[in-house]
């Protein structure tokens, strides 16, 4: 196992908003990896750490494009083809993995056509084709706010799940 680490001047510092708290716990999870998730360093962190991960890559794909984006940005397998749902549903997100599961059925509908190979024009346009993600990307705008909190509480009860604290 790899081992997160994050100075508590650090952690005190940020966790004075929560976007910021939650990020300090990406960064460092990150960090330790080298910046790149892939499969060996994947089966070097525990699932908490691979959730937020998860997470973290989930909310800036969908704050800054969407659903059509996160996809062929080639993070959907790991959104929707992982336990992801299962295991926000774990930290008590409910209405998240509700969210998730929705959106899946349209991912495994148009995931290959997003995925492929394409011209900025040609990948605007799939906004127009796809408008049954509009309304996904709308409830994740709307409830951001809200699982955000909610998984800044999870990892403030879980802290030693996702670092170690030093002096």
């Amino acid at each position: 196992m790899l081992e997160v680490k994050i100075k508590d001047s650090v952690l005190r510092e940020a966790s004075k908003e929560m976007d910021t708290f939650v990020q300090t716990f990406v960064n460092a999870i990150e960090e330790t990896i080298g910046g790149q998730l892939n499969a060996e360093n994947m089966q070097q962190l525990n699932t908490d750490q691979i959730t937020l991960l998860a997470w973290h890559y989930l909310h800036d794909e969908m704050m800054d494009g969407g659903y059509v984006q996160l996809i062929h940005n080639g993070f959907g397998a790991f959104i929707f083809k992982n336990p992801f749902a299962v295991a926000v549903r774990n930290w008590g997100l409910e209405t998240l993995y509700t969210h998730i599961r929705h959106a899946k059925k349209y991912y495994e509908r148009y995931h290959e056509s997003i995925e492929q190979d394409m011209t900025d024009e040609e990948f605007m346009a799939l906004y127009e084709q796809m408008p049954e993600f509009d309304q996904y990307d709308d409830d994740f705008i709307v409830n951001e706010e809200q699982w955000t909190n909610m998984i800044a509480a999870y990892i403030d009860d879980h802290i030693t799940d996702f670092a170690t604290i030093e002096e």
